[in-house]
């Protein structure tokens, strides 16, 4: 069964929206009130909650997971099914966000962690051209395949962040990711977090709402 996304509705006319995937093990709730504090005015926030499945990487616990992680090594084995599967219910919320009158260049994907990296593969792989992507402290998930899985314009801008003190998801792969996505995208921002670990931070947040205001204001 899967739960209903956390929607913060926009406060003026819903001209855009931000499409939200957490981390492993949180839920859609984890990050809705700090985005609702950043968005434009004109912006709806989804919050999506992944589904419970076991994870290999946690020795098979069940948890809120987008796709199973085996292991946090960015040569190892990835659940190239499970990844597949999750962006096309991202894609899934795109259209249904296209539906109700949201072009898709005013639809901004992001995510933490799993949700980020979900989020890169979403948008890389979806049809129309996105207003951007919002990538924190993850990396690019089965890279390998890139850029020949790529449907998506190479203008679509993308912005990642990533703390140099992240025990989690090492700052390497977000480097390696983003210098890997430089090749094929004409548009990626990799800004650097000193001392942050696997988290969020007040200047992250704050350099969040700029890139959204610039996206679609």
């Amino acid at each position: 069964m899967s739960i209903a996304p956390v929607i913060i509705e926009a406060t003026a006319k819903h001209t855009a929206t931000l499409i939200f995937m957490h981390g492993l093990g949180d839920t859609g709730h984890g990050w809705s009130s700090a985005l609702a504090a950043i968005r434009p005015a004109c912006m709806k926030v989804v919050c999506p909650t992944a589904p419970t499945q076991p994870v290999s990487l946690n020795a098979g616990f069940r948890m809120p997971s987008w796709f199973d992680l085996k292991t946090l090594d960015i040569s190892g084995p990835e659940d190239e099914e499970g990844i597949k599967q999750a962006s096309q219910n991202i894609h899934s919320m795109i259209n249904t966000e296209i539906e109700k009158g949201v072009p898709a260049e005013r639809i901004v994907l992001g995510g933490f962690s799993q949700g980020g990296a979900l989020a890169l593969y979403s948008a890389l792989t979806y049809n129309k051209p996105l207003a951007g992507v919002v990538a924190l402290s993850c990396w690019l998930p089965l890279h390998k395949q890139f850029p020949s899985l790529k449907t998506n314009s190479d203008e679509i801008p993308i912005f990642q962040c990533h703390g140099d003190f992240d025990p989690v998801v090492p700052y390497k792969f977000g480097q390696l990711s983003a210098s890997y996505l430089k090749n094929f995208m004409k548009n990626v921002t990799f800004k650097t977090y000193n001392g942050l670990s696997h988290s969020s931070s007040e200047e992250e947040m704050d350099d969040m709402k700029d890139i959204l205001a610039k996206w679609v204001n």
